[in-house]
């Protein structure tokens, strides 16, 4: 059997693998494409997408309790059948348009994840491939608890396909995911309890403005067991029991459903890196500035599953994606650097992140101005009757320079962005402060928040 030869052979169709594979192809490549799902990766088929068009009904929920007895006589309700079919409006199309795509652009596809035979050699639907260069993008997907039990556990896909919500749910793991998924489900009506390993959920974001968070949550009925470690998942008869230790004890909660969001790990191991010269850590495939494998001169990473140090995030892919295709045709020209990156939990009110927290700012020898107040008699927050507001941000003492920013509030995506390019900028506090910025907007909230 022939061997096909391509200049370049891309394995994963999301952000980052679609971007090189097109870029590569436009530049007169013979290009390859593979993916064992769907074709478009997690975000747009089953992850930031969908997520944010359910958070959208629920934000109008949230509106309307805050106003009830304001002028708002009744709170909708949300009928999950209708709202399940208004996502897939967004995500129904995504394979197919991503293959015609491809096709489009004299780009073969494989349905199927590949396996390293050497250095620069794939095994693909029973077919031996060689490529002058590999690019692995295949993203990440949810860690397997390693519990009795198992195989009860759904999946954050589960969740966002779920063709009726359980009357109860519990999500092992306050991450992003988790404390997403538990506003969504509490505010379609869901009996909801979150159980997180640490002593708090949303670990790497300010201590003090998750605070805020969880009060809200609390409020909102989500339940939390914190320092709790699960052992086990048992089907009952119309229930899930889970058993978990807490302060040397085992306690056990019930529910309809349960839901492993205990974190996403990079998704390597079916492609054989070893026979491939390919180093990899726990945070994905070992790379260089140039995302190129530090072990494997042949092979690119990335997107979520390159350990390029960066956060995985959509943006984040996009831009790695210009990297590694540049590299591809024109030698290794072009670094990785480090760019300022907002994160941001879609919970109701969301929370916000960007720049250097306290800890990191004094760690790196700034003197510093923490100004952390709570706000919700700001009128952007007074105005919608929303009782959680509050920032942090971090300023250097001795030249004004804005730091970092947290905040939580109702729209501090918008926030943060801006404080995103200030920080970018090195923009100075007094030079917020003097920016003029359109009234009343949450925007405008930044020059008091400096």
């Amino acid at each position: 059997m022939a061997i096909e030869h391509y200049d370049v052979f891309v394995i994963g169709t999301g952000t980052a693998g679609k971007g090189v594979a097109k870029d590569c192809a436009a530049a007169g490549m013979k290009v390859a494409v593979a993916d064992n799902r769907e074709y478009g990766g997690t975000c747009p088929n089953r992850g930031c997408d969908p997520k944010k068009v359910l958070v959208g009904a629920t934000e109008i929920v949230q509106l309307a309790q805050n106003l009830k007895g304001k002028g708002i006589t009744e709170v909708p309700k949300i009928d999950w059948q209708e709202l399940q079919k208004f996502k897939e409006n967004f995500t129904s199309a995504i394979p197919i348009s991503t293959e015609k795509d491809f096709k489009k652009a004299g780009i073969t596809m494989y349905h199927q994840s590949p396996k390293f035979l050497d250095e620069t050699t794939l095994s693909v639907e029973g077919k031996t491939i060689t490529a002058g260069k590999i690019v692995i993008t295949s993203g990440m997907h949810p860690r397997e608890l390693k519990i009795d039990g198992r195989e009860h556990l759904l999946k954050s896909e589960d969740f966002l396909n779920q063709p009726t919500l359980p009357e109860e749910i519990i999500f092992i793991g306050g991450g992003y995911v988790g404390m997403e998924f538990a506003h969504i489900a509490a505010r379609c009506g869901s009996k909801v309890t979150v159980i997180e390993m640490s002593e708090r959920p949303l670990m790497p974001f300010d201590e003090d403005m998750v605070s805020h968070i969880t009060k809200a949550s609390e409020v909102l009925g989500i339940n939390f067991i914190f320092n709790a470690k699960v052992t086990e998942v048992e089907l009952l008869q119309t229930n899930y029991r889970v058993s978990f230790q807490k302060n040397g004890k085992t306690e056990t909660v019930k529910a309809k459903a349960v839901f492993n969001t205990s974190g996403r790990v990079p998704s390597i191991e079916d492609l054989d890196l070893e026979k491939g010269n390919i180093a990899f850590e726990r945070d994905g495939i070992s790379v260089n500035t140039f995302l190129q494998s530090t072990t494997n001169k042949n092979v690119y990473a990335c997107g979520d599953v390159s350990a390029s140090g960066t956060l995985p995030l959509t943006p984040i892919s996009s831009l790695e994606t210009k990297i590694v295709s540049e590299n591809i045709r024109n030698g290794n020209t072009t670094k990785l650097t480090y760019p300022v990156t907002p994160s941001i939990v879609y919970t109701l009110p969301q929370i916000a992140t960007v720049g250097m927290g306290e800890k990191e700012a004094k760690g790196k020898g700034h003197d510093i101005i923490v100004e952390y107040k709570s706000v919700p008699k700001w009128f952007n927050a007074k105005r919608i009757n929303e009782k959680t507001y509050a920032y942090k941000t971090i300023i250097d003492k001795n030249t004004d320079v804005i730091l970092g920013a947290h905040i939580v509030a109702a729209h501090c995506d918008e926030i943060i962005n801006l404080f995103t390019m200030a920080i970018t900028m090195k923009m100075k506090a007094t030079d917020l402060k003097s920016i003029i910025f359109a009234y009343p907007t949450w925007g405008n909230d930044i020059r008091g928040m400096v």
